[in-house]
């Protein structure tokens, strides 16, 4: 456990946030892997302007925090988070399909699959790719989603971002840095928040897109395990793939605790019952020290590792 992390300021959360500050939140309920510790304080945002207030107070109370969509990418620790989490449930959706082209503006909570079902079901293509990525629009953009070779730098026009000394500000593709699995955001951490971002689409029709995402979807089948995990673990290293190193290394299907390297796809690993986030991390260590010592690639994660861990573990 990090012992240096100082602890939140209590009655100053209680007495700003009031009834709204959840305390002692278990956070494997708000992750798509289903594991991880508790919380020591959670508040909930249902649009993008009480995120930004809440965002906002944070940042004058000087409270360290994390922002949670959808909980995928990331694996929080047993030991749990000594930083306050806003669960972040912004959703609203315009979809503007009177300009050419046509774009759509969301909430950073909304959920990118069920935008990209959506707009399909007005004719209208370009997020085909994302039907199936159960990240959240601010993850997305954070992370620099993507599938099926393409991803959300392809897409974004703007995201509406928060920056701690800049204020509200809207930043145009360009700004955001993207590299693979990467944006600006990510790589400084901690200076601003993203509470929206317009997408842009093309014309279509319902029939034409939905051809299309039946054959992404055809393929995620096929190649994805379904329950509950982390979405991809590592980052493709540069000319391979991480899943086909890992099952080269003869880790397909192998377990530890209630956790899995999937026999479906090997850069996948499954709570296949009631794992626990330690099983996850030791098969992460696993991969990495098989990889490492077979082919002289050291594996990089493409999720997050949130809470109290160890330095070793963080290093890792």
């Amino acid at each position: 456990m990090n012992l240096s992390r100082p602890s939140l300021p209590m009655s100053q959360l209680r007495t700003t946030f009031g009834d709204k500050l959840q305390e002692n939140v278990v956070m494997a309920n708000y992750t798509t892997a289903r594991v991880g510790g508790v919380a020591d304080a959670v508040l909930i945002a249902q649009s993008a302007a009480e995120l930004e207030s809440i965002v906002r107070k944070l940042w004058e109370l000087e409270t360290p925090f994390l922002i949670f969509g959808s909980g995928s990418n990331v694996l929080v620790s047993e030991a749990g988070i000594r930083e306050l989490v806003v669960i972040n449930r912004a959703h609203t959706v315009k979809i503007d399909s009177q300009h050419n082209p046509p774009s759509v503006w969301a909430e950073s909570g909304a959920n990118l699959g069920s935008l990209a079902r959506q707009v399909a079901l007005r004719g209208l293509g370009g997020l085909e790719w994302a039907a199936n990525i159960p990240g959240s629009i601010g993850g997305a953009v954070y992370g620099n989603a993507g599938a099926h070779n393409t991803d959300m730098r392809s897409n974004l026009i703007l995201a509406e971002i928060l920056h701690r000394t800049e204020g509200q500000q809207s930043w145009p593709v360009d700004r955001l840095a993207y590299q693979y699995r990467s944006s600006i955001l990510k790589r400084i951490p901690g200076q601003a928040v993203i509470l929206a971002a317009r997408l842009q689409l093309s014309c279509s029709s319902k029939e034409e897109v939905q051809a299309r995402m039946e054959v992404y979807n055809a393929q995620r089948r096929r190649t994805q395990p379904p329950g509950a995990s982390l979405g991809s673990m590592f980052r493709n290293p540069p000319g391979d793939y991480a899943g086909r190193l890992i099952e080269a290394a003869g880790l397909k299907g192998v377990r530890i605790g209630g956790a899995e390297i999937s026999p479906v796809h090997a850069n996948f690993f499954v709570n296949k019952n009631q794992a626990k986030a330690d099983d996850i991390r030791k098969l992460i260590l696993l991969a990495q020290e098989n990889v490492q010592q077979k082919f002289g690639i050291k594996l990089e994660l493409e999720i997050e590792l949130v809470g109290d861990w160890s330095p070793s573990d963080l290093r890792g």
